[in-house]
């Protein structure tokens, strides 16, 4: 699998090659090439020279292909889910759902022609008009993670080129080929070649985007860590920079709460994916004395579960996408029960009839979780709830806002007077009130608080136009020029 520059594969031969995992067979299923600093740059000047043109497009021929873009990619829904399934190990249906969720985005960016409007003032002075009006940033870049390789490009690149810059895509080399298929449909419906780029590979690929000189601005998904370096990096480099880092992403349930509607939603929040989500609900804090109603009502929902091939019919969960990662999760897992947690359910020995080497991970609980345990205080990224008990509201939100992180965080419960509590004093950039997974509609910014986002700005929505464009305000004077004088002063 090779880059997409300039509307065609390249052909040269890469610094070098990875292996792309199936992920439920656990076998090699192809190579992507890795881009090094070479690559980066071939990518950046053909993005440039395509810019130039595709800036002075009409916002209606923009639009156009934008709705054509749509329309190609609602016909090739199940070729881009089996490319996900195929790669990544969620099952065909989540991977449809995800497909959808980036198209909700590219029909936000159709609107183009309305989002890009300024603002406009007659007379400020006699004879002077004020206007403001946003132009494109030139050549930006996209940095998307492995768990959502459809959604995540599409939450970044029809903005972009929408609003008419070119982009560089570098797509996790975990799961490539969806990006790869996704720069095709754009060139089919009428993207001109070199407008939308992919370059495939891992650091030093990201260090060379985030050092190009001829990249405008850098917009990242993916773990703390890495967007804390992206942030710094791009932003010595003179780039603008929207970075989305980590979760602990907590569900609080309340006494009065719907307790069957709190299971349904934690267990469809925490083991969709396989976890693998930045918005996956991680952390349940029981509240008063529901803890151990709570906990039934989960076992039994975990027990109903399938976890197989998420080509399979009737599979819940698919495999994780790696071994490594498949270690990783599996030893946090282990760390928590030796930390004193009560390991409710082990997901660690399921066995897939005929996948006996793909990464299976099984839905996994632990209760009594205490604070200090780095079951609480990681990331895990995996099919792992932890289940918390407190005795009060204010010590739940006092847990949340101690936390490293600010991404997402949900509320169950029947009593309008503490959601509205809870809305105002949690510290977090997307708040649910008996919604488990609280992701905004397109038309309002996806993004964190604290180590969740670094940066100023949230993905898409108004957040997404205003950090691909650059305003410019415009004051002018029609005036005849007899009486005119020469003036010292300051112009007020």
């Amino acid at each position: 699998m090779q880059h997409f520059v300039g509307g065609a594969f390249v052909q040269d031969e890469p610094a070098a090659w990875a292996d792309v995992h199936d992920p439920a067979r656990g076998a090699v299923a192809s190579r992507v090439a890795l881009g090094d600093a070479g690559a980066v740059d071939q990518a950046v000047k053909v993005a440039l020279d395509a810019q130039a043109a595709w800036a002075e497009e009409s916002l209606g021929v923009r639009q156009q292909v934008m709705l054509e873009f749509i329309r190609l990619v609602e016909r090739s829904r199940d070729e881009l889910a089996e490319l996900v399934t195929g790669e990544h190990g969620k099952t065909l249906a989540d991977a449809r759902a995800e497909v959808n969720a980036g198209l909700d985005v590219a029909k936000f960016a159709a609107g183009i022609p309305h989002l890009l409007k300024g603002d406009y003032s007659e007379n400020v002075s006699r004879g002077v008009d004020t206007y403001s009006i946003r132009q494109p940033l030139g050549v930006v870049a996209g940095i998307t993670p492995f768990n959502f390789p459809v959604m995540v490009p599409m939450w970044m690149f029809p903005i972009a080129v929408a609003c008419g810059n070119a982009f560089v895509l570098k797509p996790s080399e975990k799961d490539p080929s969806a990006s790869n298929r996704l720069a095709e449909l754009a060139l089919e419906a009428g993207l001109p070649a070199g407008v939308l780029n992919v370059v495939h590979g891992s650091a030093p690929a990201v260090d060379a985007l985030l050092a190009h000189p001829d990249v405008a601005a850098v917009s990242f998904v993916g773990s703390t860590p890495v967007a804390r370096h992206v942030y710094e990096t791009a932003a010595k480099h003179g780039k603008r920079v929207q970075a989305l880092g980590g979760a602990k992403n907590h569900l609080v349930v309340l006494p009065d709460a719907d307790l069957d509607a709190a299971a349904d939603a934690l267990v469809s929040a925490a083991y969709g994916s396989a976890g693998e989500r930045c918005m996956a609900i991680s952390v349940a804090v029981a509240v008063g004395g529901v803890g151990d109603a709570l906990r039934d009502r989960l076992v039994e929902r975990i027990g109903r579960l399938s976890t197989a091939d998420g080509h399979d019919e009737g599979t819940d969960m698919g495999p994780l996408v790696t071994a490594d990662h498949l270690r990783r999760v599996s030893g946090y897992v282990q760390a928590g029960a030796d930390a004193g947690a009560d390991l409710v359910v082990d997901g660690r020995d399921v066995r897939v009839p005929g996948r006996e080497n793909g990464f299976f991970l099984a839905p996994t609980l632990l209760d009594h979780v205490r604070p200090d345990m780095t079951v609480y205080t990681d990331e895990i990224f995996g099919p792992v709830l932890s289940m918390l008990r407190v005795d009060t509201l204010d010590e739940a939100v006092g847990l949340i806002n101690g936390g490293e992180y600010g991404n997402g965080v949900s509320l169950f419960t029947r009593d309008g007077v503490a959601a509205r509590k809870f809305q105002h004093t949690v510290q977090a950039g997307m708040v649910g009130l008996n919604v488990p997974i609280p992701v905004p509609i397109p038309y309002f910014p996806f993004g964190g608080w604290k180590h969740s986002l670094f940066g100023d700005s949230g993905q898409y929505g108004e957040d997404g136009i205003r950090f691909f464009t650059r305003r410019k305000v415009v004051t002018s004077r029609w005036a005849p020029s007899a009486g005119s004088r020469v003036d010292m002063r300051f112009p007020a």
